[in-house]
């Protein structure tokens, strides 16, 4: 199936590792030119290599300026940034009551104000071209939170408020703008050394193979999510197949959160 996206500037952030990385993959097979960012300048030009896109960049989304140096370099390379994927993201274990008022903004200015800032940079193209498509990454910890990870948790949801408000703001000019939610998928977030896994683990009586073993079990479907199936989801979203979806929030969760919409 042809998806449309042959020559469209596509931005993912956070796009070195796990479904940043599969999802500049698939747009950059679908022909899109793409462009990955991460910290490290290294690594974002391993990512370029591996994933076969256009152009790699170092930016750091946490600090207020990046965004808009993010958004420049890639413009003044490839043009205007027609699909801008916000994947970019932290997350970890902590306790409610153990969260410092750093801990909080940290999350917030990387999880949430990234997207902001990334959105606001790309919009003025976008409405001057008369379209634009944005998907957001949150979580099924946006919709049901996570006790473990209430920071993370609260972030997230803000990006499906988020999503919504561009999505209904910016419809009129021709901009869509939806929301994925993934559960817990097999990245290093979860599986690598001091993750997600890791962390539950040293934070119960648990070794690490059986917290993924229940985290997979804890999902109708049995298991943990490839990063692929999710950066599929994602993709679709930026293409022309979904012209007619803006505004929503596509769980990606193996069955997990048990709401219908």
């Amino acid at each position: 199936m042809d998806l449309g996206l042959r020559d469209r500037v596509c931005l993912v952030t956070g796009s070195t590792t796990g479904i940043g990385l599969e999802t500049a993959k698939l747009l950059a097979a679908e022909g899109a030119r793409v462009i990955v960012t991460g910290r490290d300048p290294e690594r974002a030009e391993h990512a370029r290599a591996e994933s076969g896109a256009a152009l790699g960049l170092a930016a750091d989304l946490s600090d207020s300026g990046g965004a808009g140096q993010l958004v420049n370099g890639a413009v003044s390379e490839l043009g205007p940034i027609e699909c801008l994927v916000n994947n970019v993201g932290d997350a970890y274990q902590v306790a409610f009551d153990q969260l410092t008022d750093e801990q909080w903004d940290s999350m917030w200015q990387l999880n949430v104000m990234s997207y902001v800032r990334c959105i606001r940079a790309v919009l003025p193209a976008m409405r001057e071209a008369g379209r634009g498509v944005i998907v957001n990454v949150s979580s099924t910890a946006g919709k049901r939170p996570s006790t473990g990870m209430p920071n993370y948790s609260v972030t997230k949801a803000a990006v499906l408020s988020l999503s919504r408000l561009v999505a209904d703001l910016y419809a009129k000019d021709g901009i869509r703008c939806n929301a994925v939610a993934p559960g817990p998928t097999a990245t290093g977030a979860w599986l690598g050394e001091g993750g997600l896994a890791d962390q539950q683990a040293a934070r119960s009586n648990h070794t690490r193979v059986e917290v993924l073993r229940a985290v997979g079990a804890g999902r109708p479907l049995g298991r943990l999510a490839e990063p692929e199936e999710i950066a599929a989801v994602i993709c679709f979203l930026c293409s022309e197949r979904a012209s007619y979806v803006t505004g929503s929030a596509w769980s990606a969760d193996g069955g997990t959160v048990p709401i219908i919409i």
